[in-house]
Order: structure tokens, then C-alpha cells, then sequence
């Protein structure tokens, strides 16, 4: 070999990770709220290796941040080829999906998520969406117990609590939905569909 192919070898070592270390971090630029930079990097990243999961994450998060949900579908799905069971991937698609109003789609990328990650960072809204799948498919009483679930995790949302009500209020259970639009009130006194919630049930003397 000689001296001049030895010394382009050389710079295309030392030159590539350069450019990757001088590249910003897509996960804090996403923390930073600075979404679209996020997706550019992450772009990037993906084009020097399509089977990089983490940046289809931040990917995933900073498209649903943008309120970019047919994008965050489609790099989700290609996700999926990758890995069907990084439950990271599976959370990014059923908050999509539940969004855009595929229903039956988000509900089994919920359930995946929490057979997935029964602990996972996500899995307290993974069961407030499923609530929220349950009451629009009428079914109150699997309503109430993804929503049960939900609040149990984070307490400290009053829309949750009144999502709750509405659900047992639905399936007949006055008295439970009293409670639960109790506990929304608590979070907030001035939660109106709580207060309304209760005044419907007769649970507010």
C-alpha cells in the first residue's frame, strides 16, 4: 500500500466517529424541547444505520411532539421490522394510532405495552389510553378497570379521575362514579365535567 492510500485510510478513521461525537445528542435536544432538531439528527443517524432503535425512539417522540402522526406511523412500522417487542417502538405506535382514531390498533399496541413493560416509564398513560379505547368502544366495565389502573399509577391527574367517574356513571355504578368524580375535585375544585359528573349521579349532597 502506498503512503497516500495509508494516510486516506487514516483520515477516514479518525474523521468519522469526529463527525458522530460533533453531533448533537437527539434525546437532549428532545428534552430540550427543540423537537425539530431532534428529528434531524435522528434522520441522520438512521441513514449511517437503519436498525438504530434509540433513534427511532426519540424519532417516534419528537414526530408525536410535532403533531406529526402519519410520520410517526410510518417510522414507527419500520421500527417494528427491526424489533417487534422493543416496547419503546410499541408505545410510540399505540399513542399514534390512538390519535389518529385507529382504535382497534391502539388498543393492541397498549396491551402489548403492558404485557412488554408492566413497569415501563409509559405505563400509567398506556392505561389511561386504554380507558379512553374502552369508553369509546362502550365497554364501562373494562373502561373502569384500565382507568382504575391508571389512577393507582398517578394519582395526581383529576381528568383521569373524572374519565373514571364517566366510566362507572356508564356501566350504572353511581356511587362509584361519586367517588371517583370526588377524587377528580380534590386535584381540582374547578374540574366542571367532575362537578357535572356529580350533580348527574346525585352524588353531590
Amino acid at each position: 500500500m502506498t503512503l497516500y492510500a495509508v494516510l486516506v485510510v487514516l483520515a477516514a478513521v479518525v474523521t468519522a466517529p469526529t463527525i458522530a461525537q460533533d453531533r448533537p445528542d437527539a434525546l437532549v435536544l428532545y428534552r430540550q424541547g427543540r423537537f425539530q432538531d431532534a428529528v434531524n439528527v435522528t434522520l441522520q443517524e438512521l441513514e449511517e444505520n437503519a436498525a438504530n432503535l434509540d433513534a427511532y425512539t426519540v424519532l417516534g417522540w419528537s414526530l408525536l411532539a410535532l403533531n406529526r402522526l402519519e410520520d410517526a406511523l410510518d417510522y414507527g412500522q419500520r421500527a417494528m421490522r427491526v424489533s417487534r417487542f422493543d416496547h419503546r417502538i410499541v408505545h410510540i405506535l399505540g399513542e399514534t394510532n390512538y390519535r389518529l382514531g385507529n382504535y382497534v390498533e391502539a388498543l393492541q399496541f397498549l396491551q402489548d405495552y403492558a404485557a412488554l413493560a408492566p413497569a415501563g416509564r409509559q405505563i400509567d398513560q398506556v392505561y389511561y389510553l386504554m380507558g379512553e379505547v374502552f369508553l369509546r368502544f362502550e365497554e364501562y366495565n373494562h373502561a373502569d378497570i384500565a382507568l382504575t389502573t391508571a389512577v393507582h399509577l398517578n394519582g395526581d391527574r383529576a381528568a383521569w379521575w373524572s374519565r373514571l367517574g364517566l366510566a362507572r356513571e356508564r356501566a350504572g355504578d353511581d356511587a362509584g362514579a361519586g367517588e371517583a368524580y370526588r377524587q377528580a375535585l380534590q386535584r381540582n375544585p374547578g374540574h366542571a365535567e367532575a362537578r357535572a359528573g356529580l350533580e348527574r349521579t346525585g352524588q353531590d349532597s
